[in-house]
């Protein structure tokens, strides 16, 4: 099978190595489509996301779909060829966060993509059957590899708790941000602002429901924001972007006792709150951590509202272009949304 790996500070190569059987409980899948995450920028570009440097080589990828090619021993109810999206993480089940529910913080998680357990830039994965789960038919494979983002957005809800007629905020139309915009939308959430710095997002966003949006570069978002609510503020913040001062702004725009979601990674080792806008307002602060079974709510959003989330997929590349794809979003030229790789 071939392999993309991560072999440096924006360096791929492509490798062949023999696909191993599937083990028992194991599902061999064919990987057909992956999108390219955010995380998976921070790790090409800047060489670890945080306090996780990149251990060389590693395979990146972990919002996959793909076709069930075998399984190993004591699996039932999957053939060959079945189609399916494809779990990144691999819980212990046994922990006290697991056995409490909290599944994305599990004492002992493996997330497929990360330095000690390759990702899905590759053409063969075995995975715990848990981790296989069935593409609906009307989905295709490219619009499967959405379903990982979407679960993250679906697991931001649970924080954000949008409720109907109210105002938000959200901080960047990437994949995540518009992902998160159309579900704000169709939650019942009235006046929607959208802070993009770049064109072709901010007209993405625009063509989803979005009320307002705002260029960071030509307007004070946080003043037009105030302004438009009559210095009051709105409800709820989401900040997908993570940067360029955004976590601050964030807390500028909420009003009294907003909520504010964190769903963005942001470059930085540690980073600097303003504090005491916390606490005048007493403001409610999360911050998100993947999903946490999420998978088939999003699964069942795409397969019932294909045209709302399909925009949001502007690019496929094969995976022999692989860097040509990451250097595509280095600046989101070409009017980049969502890319997604063909292993």
């Amino acid at each position: 099978m071939r392999i993309a790996e991560l072999a440096g500070l924006r360096q791929f190569r492509l490798i062949d190595r023999p696909a191993p059987e599937p083990g028992p409980g194991e599902i061999q899948v064919r990987v057909k489509s992956v999108g390219i995450c955010g995380s998976d920028l921070h790790y090409y570009f800047e060489g670890g996301i945080g306090d996780t440097p990149c251990v060389y080589p590693m395979v990146l990828g972990h919002e996959p779909s793909g076709e069930v090619v075998s399984t190993g021993a004591g699996v039932s109810g999957w053939s060959a060829g079945d189609r399916a999206v494809l779990e990144p993480a691999i819980y212990c089940y046994h922990c006290e966060f697991c056995l409490t529910g909290r599944h994305n913080v599990c004492a002992n998680l493996r997330f497929l993509s990360t330095p000690a357990d390759p990702g899905f830039f590759r053409e063969v994965v075995n995975l715990p059957v848990t981790n296989v789960i069935p593409l609906p038919s009307n989905i295709s494979y490219e619009q499967g590899s959405l379903a990982e983002p979407l679960a993250v957005v679906m697991h931001s809800m649970k924080f954000a708790d949008p409720r109907i007629g109210e105002t938000a905020v959200v901080f960047g139309a990437g994949p995540i941000g518009l992902l998160t915009a159309i579900v704000l939308k169709m939650s019942g959430i009235g006046r929607l602002w959208v802070v993009e710095p770049l064109q072709h997002r901010r007209a993405m966003a625009l063509s989803q429901g979005v009320d307002v949006v705002l260029d960071p570069g030509a307007v004070d978002v946080v003043a037009e924001i105030r302004k438009d609510t009559g210095n009051r503020g709105v409800d709820l913040v989401i900040d997908c972007a993570a940067k360029d001062g955004t976590m601050n702004q964030c807390l500028r725009v909420a009003r009294n006792a907003a909520r504010i979601v964190y769903t963005g990674i942001p470059s930085e080792l540690t980073v600097n709150l303003e504090f005491h806008e916390i606490r005048r307002k007493e403001l409610i602060l999360y911050n998100v951590r993947r999903s946490n079974h999420e998978t088939d709510m999003a699964l069942r959003l795409l397969s019932a509202y294909p045209q709302r989330f399909g925009p949001v997929l502007t690019h496929a590349r094969p995976m022999e272009q692989i860097a040509s794809a990451f250097d595509l979003l280095e600046h989101y030229s070409d009017g980049a949304g969502k890319v997604t790789i063909t292993p």
